[in-house]
C-alpha cells in the first residue's frame, strides 16, 4: 500500500516570541513536513532554518534601513525557497514587514497557484495605520488574531479572519514565587532584538549604579538572555560594577515569578508580566526619527498591551527620551511603596479576563484550522 505523502507547511518566524509560537504550532502538527526560517525552539523540533533568524530580528525605521541590504536579500531568498519547495501552505508569523513582502512577491512569480498563505498575529491597525488591513486581504487568504475585537478590521476587506487568544497566556500560572527566596530580585530585560539590547544596556547599567548608589546594594539584579545576543550581554555586564546575574531565556519565567520589580523593553515580555501580575516598568530606546514618526502615526496612548486592553496606564512607560537612569529609579522607587505595589495588583488581576479565548491553546486552534484547510 502506496504511503500517503506529507503534507509541506513553510514557516516563517522573524523574532523569539514569533520562534516559541512556531514550535507550538509544530508540536500539534507532528505528520505534517516543515520548512523555512525559525531559531532554537523551531530547530529543536527538526526545522532546518534556511538562514539564521536573527537576520531579520530588526525593529524601527532607522534601523531597518542600516540593515536593508540584508533585508532585500533574505527576502530574495527566502521568496526562491518557497517557489522551489512548493509547499501546501505558507504560515508567516507576526514580522509584518518581512510577510508581506515574501509572500507579496511569491504571488507576483504566479507559481504558486495551489498555495495557501495564512498569518498568525494581527497587524495592529487600530493602533496605526488602519490602512494595511485592506493590503493584508489582497496579500492572505487568512489570518489569525488574537483578541476578537481585532477581527472587524479585516472581514470588511473579505479576509476571513480568527480569534485564537493571546498565547503568551499558555501555562503561566504553572509558575509560582518561592516562598523560602528572601532575595529582592530586580530583574532586566533589555529585549530579545541586538538593535535594542545595544540601546538599553547601557541605560540599564547607569540605573543600576544609580539604584545601589540609593541604597539598593542589597537587591539582585538578573537578566535572563536569548541565544541571539547574548554573547553581547555578556561581555558588556562583565565589568560592572554590581555584576548582574545572568540566565538562560528558557528559565525565565520562574524568574518573572520571583521579580520584586521588573525593567523591561516594550514588547512581548510586558504581556507575560502583566498576566504573572509583577510589578513592571517599560523602557524603550528609539532612535528619534523614529519616536517622531511613531508620535505622528500611532492613535492609542501606549505601547504596552495591558495599558492598550484597559485604556489605561497600569505599567509605567517610559519611551525615548524619557527611557533614562533618573526616571527609572524614581518609577522603581515608587513600585517599592506598599500602596503603590497593591494597586498596580488590583488592575492586573482585573486585566486577567482580557488575555484568554476559550479553553483551547491558541497553538493548537491554529494547526487544528490549518489541517482542516490543507
Amino acid at each position: 500500500m502506496k504511503a500517503t505523502k506529507k503534507k509541506k507547511i513553510f514557516i516563517i518566524a522573524g523574532e523569539v516570541s514569533g520562534d516559541v509560537l512556531g514550535s507550538k504550532i509544530m508540536h500539534e502538527m507532528p505528520d505534517v513536513e516543515f520548512v523555512g526560517i525559525g531559531g532554537q525552539n523551531m530547530e529543536s523540533l527538526g526545522l532546518k532554518s534556511i538562514f539564521p533568524m536573527s537576520d531579520l530580528s530588526v525593529m524601527g525605521i532607522t534601523e531597518v534601513v542600516a540593515h536593508a541590504k540584508t533585508l532585500t536579500r533574505r527576502i530574495k531568498q527566502t521568496v526562491d525557497a518557497i517557489t522551489s519547495e512548493k509547499p501546501d501552505l505558507v504560515l508567516t508569523i507576526d514580522s509584518p514587514g518581512f510577510a508581506k513582502a515574501v509572500i507579496s512577491r511569491v504571488r507576483k512569480t504566479g507559481k504558486l497557484n495551489n498555495t495557501k498563505f495564512f498569518h498568525l498575529v494581527a497587524p495592529q491597525v487600530w493602533a496605526w495605520r488602519p490602512d494595511r488591513a485592506k493590503k493584508y486581504a489582497k496579500i492572505f487568504d487568512k489570518l489569525y488574531a488574537f483578541f476578537d475585537f481585532e477581527i472587524p478590521y479585516f472581514t470588511k476587506y473579505g479576509l476571513e479572519t480568527i480569534s485564537v487568544g493571546h498565547p503568551i497566556s499558555d501555562g503561566l500560572d504553572k509558575y509560582k514565587p518561592d516562598d523560602k527566596s528572601k532575595e529582592k530580585i530586580i530583574t532586566l530585560v533589555p529585549g530579545s532584538r541586538m538593535s535594542e539590547v545595544k540601546k538599553l544596556l547601557p541605560v540599564f547599567h547607569k540605573t543600576v549604579d544609580m539604584l545601589v548608589n540609593a541604597g539598593y546594594r542589597d537587591y539582585k539584579f538578573v537578566i535572563p538572555t536569548v541565544e541571539t545576543t547574548d554573547a553581547y550581554v555578556r561581555n558588556f555586564v562583565k565589568n560592572w560594577k554590581k555584576k548582574p546575574v545572568l540566565i538562560p531565556a528558557k528559565d525565565r519565567y520562574q524568574l518573572y515569578a520571583n521579580t520584586y520589580i521588573a525593567i523591561v523593553a516594550s514588547g512581548t515580555v510586558s504581556a507575560e508580566l502583566a498576566i504573572m501580575h509583577i510589578p513592571t516598568i517599560v523602557v524603550y530606546k528609539m532612535n528619534a526619527l523614529t519616536v517622531l514618526l511613531a508620535h505622528m502615526l500611532l492613535t492609542v496612548k501606549w505601547a504596552s498591551l495591558v495599558n492598550i486592553l484597559m485604556n489605561k496606564t497600569i505599567f509605567p512607560e517610559l519611551l525615548g527620551a524619557k527611557a533614562n537612569p533618573t526616571a527609572i529609579t524614581d518609577c522603581l522607587q515608587q513600585l517599592t511603596l506598599p500602596h503603590v505595589r497593591k494597586e498596580m495588583l488590583q488592575e492586573l488581576k482585573a486585566a486577567d479576563k482580557k488575555w484568554k479565548h476559550g479553553k483551547q491553546k491558541p497553538a493548537a486552534v491554529v494547526a487544528k484550522d490549518i489541517l482542516s484547510s490543507l
